[in-house]
């Protein structure tokens, strides 16, 4: 239901969560002149009021919101108005302790933190829904409101609930989903360990056992979930579009490691796609991953523009050590998810909470105020995304994609498997950071998208399949695609039941292989491959059934037996991975399929200079983000952006900087594809 571009305003919008609840009514008017110095257009508002604005049940009182407002609009800032449903005010729990999420053990996780409420509850529901209209009805063309925001990073706390109410829930979507019990019983596999139902009452969700609960109720489980919060969402929406005229949305939380909502299926039911993300400051390429952040967030939104709705200009507050950013950091980080498709970028928050779990958050004020660092460089980063709103609209260009599914993560990541050192997100990582390495910019989308756009496709760890989409990546490659598929990909339906045959399951006709039996490799152990590079976690009894052994073992428990291998099927090429490479043989292996595939990054950069294209009909800008220590050297020609100097052929960007250059058309054609080393060329 996304209404492509009807969200943007005159630019790259640039603010934050506004909670003016916190603070007296005098500090507004000096909020909105800080908000006008910094170039801050868009603010979100009342995420987290619902005890203000509903007191008691029925009882609304809108009189600061109401000034909040007036306030806001009187300063030229435009409002994402939130739902205020995300979080239930105390009087609810009381009155209705039913509302309460349980554990899987049946703890019950009382009122005192956030997003307390089960999501399956009627009652919740109700007051939630009731809410919204009261808030829509008032709000709907108050000037200042350009957006609504339903709840707030729904699932964040609460995304499972195994009290008695989740449960009547869970049977009732497994009726939607299975019509009977005979083919719940076929899909859950229940003949094994005497587990067959005869009465949907019998069923319950996977709350804590004796041992490892049946991983196709565990799968259908993390399904239910997903789609309850889903619900919510669905639900909010409904009310606001009868209210209404705005654009609605609410924040994703894509790339922080949160796995459970399966935001591909939740895409259509906003207008425009927004995400939360935060860094990991114990990753060193934490840049990489908030890269990966951005490029998924573009897949999940079909190569649209999107909206970052909330980062953080310093230290966060709820990792063991809240590291703060080093100066210019809060600039690379904004910049590079405007440069992966961003045309917004928002903070949590604007002001420093004196009190409360996030007291302390950075924001862009903090606690010591306007006269730091952090506001000399807000401001400054209010000034860049003025520079460039001509960007606003544009697209960004990839040809690679990277499959992900949100299913796939939960099945792979399930109990009593081959190796608990095979996760989703390893691999995925793994070849992601190797195409960063080599400057290539890559599109990570659902196995059920249209690949025919890209000259290379990757599959890291594609567990569960459906036979649709394995048929899919066959008649990409067979019409002349480049794909690679890594081990434990393949191996089971939508149902978890296995492939029979051989692995890698779906994918073995295409690879042109047949694994009999997995040989995981214990912690620490590695092998060495024929071609000189070094592996670990995995290997695979792997036949040749067509394909071209490329390399093989030469010790470990499989000496001699393929590790990778090459397969043309129509005009195209599938190769498998069998096992988990270094990072330097991964890199090479990238090389290679980049190579063969005729993918080349944007410009030619130094190692460490992140570059990536955005395209507008006849236009284009190149936006290059320098992470290292020393100055950067690129040809471009055209204009700076955030200079308004112009480049002759050659862009310097010093240290730790960052350039978007308005490119001259001449100048937009890309470099050659980037060589493979020795080993992989072997």
């Amino acid at each position: 239901m996304r209404q492509h571009g009807s969200w943007q305003g005159d630019g790259i919008y640039f603010g934050a969560d506004y909670n003016p609840e916190q603070w007296p009514e005098q500090v507004w008017a000096e909020d909105v002149a800080l908000m006008r110095q910094a170039g801050v257009d868009l603010v979100s508002v009342g995420i987290f009021s619902w005890a203000l604005l509903e007191p008691s049940p029925g009882r609304y009182e809108f009189g600061w919101l109401d000034r909040a407002l007036d306030v806001l609009h009187a300063g030229g800032i435009h409002v994402d108005l939130a739902t205020a449903t995300a979080s239930p005010p105390p009087w609810l729990a009381h009155r209705h302790p039913e509302t309460l999420p349980r554990t899987a053990d049946g703890t019950v996780l009382w009122p005192g933190g956030r997003q307390g409420y089960c999501p399956s509850s009627p009652i919740f529901r109700e007051r939630s829904l009731a809410l919204v209209e009261t808030v829509a009805d008032r709000y709907a063309d108050h000037p200042a409101v350009v957006m609504w925001h339903v709840s707030n990073e729904l699932g964040c706390h609460n995304v499972h609930c195994y009290c008695d109410v989740s449960a009547e829930a869970f049977r009732g979507w497994l009726r939607e989903r299975y019509g009977d019990l005979d083919r719940l019983n076929d899909a859950w596999g229940t003949t094994f360990w005497s587990q067959r139902y005869h009465d949907w009452a019998e069923i319950n969700p996977p709350r804590a056992a004796l041992t490892f609960a049946n991983p196709t109720q565990q799968l259908d489980f993390l399904r239910f979930s997903s789609d309850e919060q889903r619900a919510q969402l669905r639900a909010e929406r409904e009310v606001l579009k009868r209210r209404v005229r705005q654009p609605v949305t609410t924040n994703f939380m894509i790339g922080m490691g949160i796995k459970h909502m399966d935001y591909h299926s939740w895409a259509s039911d906003v207008d425009l796609v927004a995400n939360d993300h935060y860094l990991t400051v114990t990753d060193p390429n934490a840049h990489l991953g908030l890269a990966f952040a951005a490029d998924h967030t573009r897949g999940v939104a079909g190569g649209d523009p999107w909206l970052l709705m909330e980062h953080s200009t310093s230290a966060v507050n709820w990792q063991p050590r809240n590291v703060a950013k080093i100066p210019g950091q809060l600039r690379r980080n904004s910049l590079t998810h405007v440069a992966r498709g961003a045309d917004g970028v928002l903070f949590f928050q604007w002001r420093a909470s004196r009190a409360g779990a996030e007291k302390f958050h950075s924001a862009l004020v903090p606690h010591a105020g306007p006269e730091t660092k952090v506001f000399d460089e807000v401001c400054r980063l209010g000034a860049d995304l003025k520079a460039l709103a001509e960007v606003r609209g544009s697209r960004v260009d990839a040809e690679v994609a990277i499959l992900f599914d949100w299913e796939a993560w939960w099945g792979v990541e399930l109990d009593s498997h081959p190796s608990v050192d095979v996760t989703y997100a390893d691999r995925m990582r793994a070849l992601y950071d190797a195409l960063w390495r080599a400057g290539v910019t890559a599109d990570v989308v659902h196995p059920s998208t249209d690949l025919s756009g890209y000259r290379l496709v990757l599959v890291p760890t594609l567990y569960l399949v459906r036979d649709a989409d394995a048929e899919a990546l066959r008649r990409y490659v067979a019409g002349g695609g480049t794909a690679l598929v890594t081990y434990f990909s393949g191996i089971v339906d939508e149902h978890d039941h296995i492939r029979l045959g051989g692995y890698p399951g779906a994918f073995r006709e295409l690879l042109g292989v047949r694994t009999e039996e997995f040989f995981p490799l214990l912690a620490g152990e590695q092998v060495t491959l024929d071609d000189g590079s070094t592996a670990d976690v995995w290997t695979e009894w792997l036949h040749p059934a067509g394909a071209q052994v490329v390399a093989s073992y030469q010790d470990g428990p499989l000496p001699g037996v393929p590790a990778l291998t090459r397969h043309r099927v129509g005009d195209g090429t599938a190769w498998y991975l069998a096992t988990r490479l270094d990072e330097a043989a991964t890199d090479a292996l990238v090389g290679r399929l980049l190579t063969e595939a005729g993918v080349r990054p944007p410009v030619a950069a130094p190692p460490g200079v992140e570059v990536v294209r955005r395209r507008a009909d006849d236009r284009s800008w190149l936006f290059v983000v320098n992470h290292t220590d020393a100055e950067a050297t690129l040809d471009a020609t055209g204009t700076d952006l955030l200079t308004g100097q112009p480049c002759g052929g050659t862009l310097r960007v010093p240290a730790g900087e960052v350039a978007v250059v308005r490119e001259e058309q001449a100048a937009t054609q890309a470099v050659p594809a980037v060589e493979p080393s020795p080993a992989a060329a072997a």
